[in-house]
């Protein structure tokens, strides 16, 4: 007896392609707040989306040759999916992070074959990362592409980090919500998920809002100066704007505390059943935060990313920090 099969090839055809959860227990309304479940990429992050996407346009541009070597810099999401992109094309990967991001990270990075290069902080402690501390990793990593010619993705300049969000993430959001989005709001880090979801969502209809999130004391989106460098949102609000945001898709801005990113984070587990990341509980807030504020209609959909499995994560007692710091 024969019949039809479903069999993915390989890793990589499991990105994408995830389901949008409707928070309701968290917040039973008025209006909705949707989100994308990215810790449900096989490499546990939203960052594979960008992985796959990035190596791709490199090896078809031919940046990237047949078994090349690659080096990334990394918070440690985009470490991940690289690892595993590069686990599965056979290229050699070396990824450069700082010691303050969670240790976690490097553990699955060296687990799927890379070489993950962890550098001293300059002003950081475990768990807050600041863009000194950013820029010491980045100075390594360019030395060692320097010495070894291997390709060096640059995802905070890379266009295909944007790109990757508008081909996939965007049209996916349009396709569940049936076209009804309101508004859209994420974390900022590359700026990769946020303006490339912002911009599908815009050529689809100008209407919907687009939110940057940001650590509160970080702010520079929104002007602000800096006066609290160190935060618990790794991967996000490193004290400057990207290169790759754009103004020209937002409409907003929405400031989250440590302590709101913690309640929601244990929000999402003990009424939603999902343990996440510090980001996904800060975007999980500021929908909330968006909702309340009256800005939007009162039956308003608004769609947000879980960016991240919180099994990468050390709790913040582990850190040594209160809910309050």
């Amino acid at each position: 007896m024969s019949g039809t099969t479903d069999i993915a090839s390989s890793a990589l055809d499991l990105i994408g392609n995830t389901p949008l959860l409707a928070l309701d227990r968290i917040w039973p309304g008025p209006g909705r707040i949707l989100a994308k479940c990215e810790f449900l990429n096989p490499g546990g992050s939203i960052k594979d989306r960008s992985s796959l996407g990035m190596i791709k346009s490199a090896i078809e541009s031919g940046e990237l040759k047949p078994n090349g070597p690659v080096l990334e810099v990394t918070s440690g999401n985009q470490g991940c999916g690289l690892a595993m992109v590069a686990a599965v094309l056979q290229h050699p990967l070396t990824t450069v992070m700082s010691k303050g991001n969670s240790p976690q990270r490097a553990t699955m990075m060296r687990a799927l074959g890379a070489n993950a290069v962890l550098v001293d902080q300059v002003e950081g402690k475990p768990g807050n990362v600041t863009l000194k501390d950013v820029t010491a990793a980045e100075n390594h990593g360019l030395d060692l592409v320097r010495t070894t010619g291997a390709y060096f993705v640059n995802q905070f300049h890379n266009d295909n980090n944007c790109l990757s969000h508008e081909k996939t993430t965007g049209p996916e959001i349009w396709k569940q919500t049936g076209g009804r989005v309101d508004a859209f709001l994420a974390t900022v880090g590359t700026a990769g998920t946020f303006m490339g979801v912002s911009r599908h969502l815009k050529s689809k209809n100008p209407a919907i809002k687009c939110y940057a999130v940001e650590p509160k004391g970080v702010e520079p989106i929104s002007g602000k100066p800096i006066t609290k460098p160190l935060h618990l949102l790794q991967g996000s609000g490193y004290g400057s704007v990207p290169d790759l945001f754009k103004f020209d898709v937002l409409d907003g801005t929405l400031s989250v505390s440590d302590k709101e990113s913690v309640e929601y984070k244990k929000l999402l587990g003990t009424k939603e059943g999902l343990y996440l990341g510090y980001t996904s509980g800060a975007n999980v807030a500021a929908a909330v935060k968006l909702l309340q504020s009256g800005q939007l209609p009162p039956d308003a959909w608004v769609v947000t990313v879980l960016n991240d499995t919180g099994l990468k994560y050390p709790e913040i007692e582990d850190y040594g920090f209160t809910e309050d710091d």
